[in-house]
């Protein structure tokens, strides 16, 4: 059993789970509503300026993006719990275990398996809205694959993440605490951001930090700066400061790679520990 067949019969077992045609109809309902929310922005504030034009279009764009990444952070987390603990509980996994098959090469096409929903949805949902702003208000961002990448690159890493907490815990605790840590990493953002705009040194401390020790909240800001007009940082930057969906600067090439990093190494632990876990 290859790699790439344990990856393609995780896609399959994936499509069959109730998480995803929930995911599905939120997305759906998330679209539906930023559609209607995006056209009513010209009707109600048409007497806006063009830079004023851009915030609101930048600031809602990238607060509806936060709501996909949410709703492929549920996904991710709770498709991944059940990948190992959810077989080892059931059985299916010795089935697998029995054959003349490396522990490392199942979880590896699992774990690629679960690259592909991921990054698929991001890109799927991800253009729709994309295409969506530009029908409704006319903006594009200036760099929408970039944001797009970089919103896949998050959900890796969550899964990753999840994969890793499935090798040692039960399948609905790993995706619980995957998506808490998920959202306390955002929320210490936040406060980060807040921290740098009132020059308070140890509160930024908090969002580098976690940053680091989870590389998806900046992975948004990353994409964020993506989404929106250059043009605002230099013309509207007090708009900037401490704004939870506004990003002063983009990702350096060495985060980037940090990132990377990070998730082989998750990916590493998550091998060991399914190497040494009894089925």
């Amino acid at each position: 059993m290859t790699v790439l067949t344990v990856a393609a019969l995780t896609l399959q077992e994936a499509s069959r789970r109730r998480v995803l045609r929930a995911l599905a109809v939120m997305t759906v309902v998330l679209l539906g509503l930023s559609a209607w929310g995006f056209s009513r922005i010209d009707a109600t504030f048409g007497g806006m300026t063009s830079g004023e034009s851009r915030i609101a279009a930048a600031t809602v764009l990238n607060l509806v993006m936060f709501g996909l990444s949410l709703i492929s952070a549920l996904g991710s987390a709770f498709l991944a719990g059940p990948t190992v603990a959810g077989e080892i509980e059931s059985g299916i996994a010795l089935a697998i275990l029995t054959r003349p098959v490396r522990r490392s090469s199942v979880l590896v096409g699992k774990w690629l398996g679960l690259v592909g929903f991921g990054t698929g949805f991001v890109a799927v949902a991800g253009l729709a809205q994309l295409l969506i702003v530009r029908v409704t208000v006319g903006y594009w961002p200036p760099q929408p694959v970039t944001g797009l990448a970089l919103l896949a690159a998050q959900a890796v890493a969550l899964l990753t993440l999840g994969l890793l907490l499935s090798t040692v815990i039960s399948p609905m605790a790993s995706g619980i605490v995957s998506v808490g840590l998920f959202g306390a990493t955002w929320i210490a953002g936040v406060v980060g951001a807040v921290g740098q705009a009132l020059g308070n040194p140890s509160l930024t401390q908090v969002g580098t930090v976690s940053r680091m020790l989870l590389p998806t909240d900046g992975l948004w800001r990353g994409a964020m700066h993506a989404f929106q007009d250059p043009t605002l940082i230099t013309q509207f930057s007090e708009a900037f400061e401490g704004h939870p969906f506004l990003s002063q600067t983009g990702l350096t090439a060495a985060y980037v790679a940090w990132a990377g990093v990070w998730v082989a190494v998750v990916l590493g632990l998550a091998a060991a520990a399914f190497h040494r876990r009894d089925v």
